[in-house]
């Protein structure tokens, strides 16, 4: 038998890509791991990878051939965590787990990408027989290897003791700078910093969190392709050029985790043709739901991310590569070119504001939509914290962030990022360039959806009338749904007799 030396500290179960990596990452902070999988082999690779990396001498990594070995090579209370699909498997390594003996007190966290709702009912469910706990990871396999950003919920005594845990796995940030503390390769120093990985809330709300930051990605990434589109076609400009373009954009306040990838995937070029290896990759784009998980909550809440929600439409619309092709033959607009008499330099600044403006608004939106959803499921969420766990390891990490950050600190109840004094300066001072190039956008005939509803949300924003007035006498008109009156006390409401030929107005409450 085993002295309590010789224990692992945690478990790990699902080995793929994901839970490879996050089990070398946490060897790598000095933790032992018993490691299982369904598919023998992966638990097998995990240790040859080891072995490689580490050497002999100093194996961390305990491989399991079953639920039961596994529980039996732990330190109790055992801590074990799950890299599993979203879903039933869930549910099906949690209940083989409790056949194989684990005890009420002992903490199972899943780090898949599940939907939030579900990680509610799955603490409720497990009570008395194991502490469910979830966390959102974001940074793909590189940031799952040398720190991703972790987004834990759920019970406050499991995050006590997980905590330590996360905190030494996580990417870490300089405090000063904000600044990511970025480690490459095993050869490379543990880096010392801010941990990117801070309590959410209650169940699902880590899950929750996690599910709106992949619907700003959604939109950021829509919006560079956007300024990618229209450069490609308004200026003939080649990738190369473009990815020079993004590189400058970089080092100001567009810096950021995917405009950094966008240079290096346009200046890749395809080792079979020559050609760059995005003029070879089909435009038709794919998503696993999450950005749909994103909008439908922003519809079902009344919270209008627009940008996130046209962005997932852009995907759909890109599905449609069939029809795309015969409407390109029947349906006529501009034909786009290079716009007359302009100088490229200036259009390529305009494109500059329009994709920072349009950035802050995607973020506002989804901060906007964390508000409603944690009033009304009464969560509390910290979004200065929110804002921090982001600043490295995710792929929206962004060095304005920080600005982010700073906006919840000067005021923690703050509605909306525009109306924080910086963001709306920063609107200000760009918004005239953002007009200008979805103006030049539209009449060259490129679509720019994204930008294009960003601005839209700005301008409904800021208007302190809306028609929404005619909306609300129309839908009174043809179903009685009567309206409130801007001269009476809100919450009192009035309905028109339409169908009479004295049309006569009454007070309904």
């Amino acid at each position: 038998m085993q002295t309590d030396d010789q224990l692992c500290d945690i478990g790990f179960i699902g080995l793929g890509v994901m839970g490879k990596n996050l089990t070398l990452n946490l060897t790598d902070n000095g933790y032992r791991v018993a490691a299982f999988d369904l598919d023998h082999n992966k638990v097998n690779d995990l240790l040859a990878q080891e072995a490689a990396e580490r050497g002999e001498q100093d194996p961390r990594i305990e491989g399991c051939l079953s639920f039961t070995e596994l529980l039996g090579k732990l330190k109790a209370p055992h801590l074990i965590v799950l890299s599993v699909p979203a879903g039933a498997p869930v549910d099906d390594v949690c209940d083989k787990l409790i056949d194989a003996g684990i005890s009420a007190d002992d903490i199972v966290v899943d780090t898949g990408n599940s939907l939030w709702t579900d990680t509610i009912t799955r603490e409720k469910h497990y009570q008395g027989k194991l502490i469910f706990f979830a966390t959102a990871v974001s940074g793909g396999e590189v940031g799952a290897r040398f720190g991703p950003s972790l987004m834990p919920s759920g019970d406050p005594y499991a995050w006590t003791r997980i905590k330590p845990v996360w905190q030494a796995i996580a990417a870490k940030v300089d405090p000063q700078t904000g600044k990511a503390l970025e480690r490459h390769s095993i050869d490379e120093p543990l880096p010392q910093g801010e941990a990117c990985a801070d309590y959410i809330g209650p169940a699902g709300a880590g899950h929750y969190v996690k599910m709106v930051h992949n619907g700003i990605e959604y939109a950021d990434m829509q919006l560079i392709c956007e300024a990618y589109h229209i450069m490609r076609e308004t200026l003939a400009m080649t990738p190369a050029d473009i990815a020079q373009v993004f590189k400058q954009w970089n080092q100001g306040v567009l810096n950021s985790y995917l405009i950094g990838i966008t240079v290096e995937v346009l200046e890749h070029i395809d080792d079979d043709t020559g050609m760059p290896l995005v003029d070879i990759i089909l435009d038709r784009a794919g998503q696993k739901g999450t950005g749909l998980w994103t909008a439908v909550n922003a519809l079902q809440v009344g919270s209008p991310a627009t940008t996130i929600a046209q962005s997932v439409f852009a995907r759909s619309l890109s599905a449609m590569k069939d029809e795309r092709i015969i409407a390109a033959s029947i349906l006529k607009g501009p034909e786009p070119k290079a716009l007359a008499g302009e100088d490229a330099t200036v259009i390529i600044q305009r494109l500059h504001d329009a994709l920072y403006c349009a950035k802050i608004c995607a973020y506002a939106q989804g901060f906007q939509l964390m508000n409603m959803t944690s009033i009304e499921q009464g969560w509390e969420l910290d979004f200065a914290a929110i804002a921090k766990v982001w600043r490295a390891g995710c792929i929206i990490r962004a060095s304005f962030l920080l600005s982010i950050t700073q906006a919840y600190e000067r005021n923690e109840s703050l509605q909306n990022l525009l109306l924080d004094p910086y963001f709306a300066g920063q609107i200000a001072e760009y918004q005239h360039n953002w007009r200008h190039s979805i103006a030049d956008a539209t009449m060259a005939g490129i679509p720019c959806s994204a930008m294009s509803s960003a601005l839209a949300y700005y301008d409904s924003y800021r208007c302190e009338n809306l028609p929404a007035n005619l909306l609300q006498a129309q839908r009174d008109f043809f179903g009685a749904h009567t309206f409130e009156r801007k001269d009476q006390t809100s919450g009192k409401k009035f309905h028109v007799n339409w169908s009479e030929a004295k049309r006569t107005m009454v007070k309904v409450n």
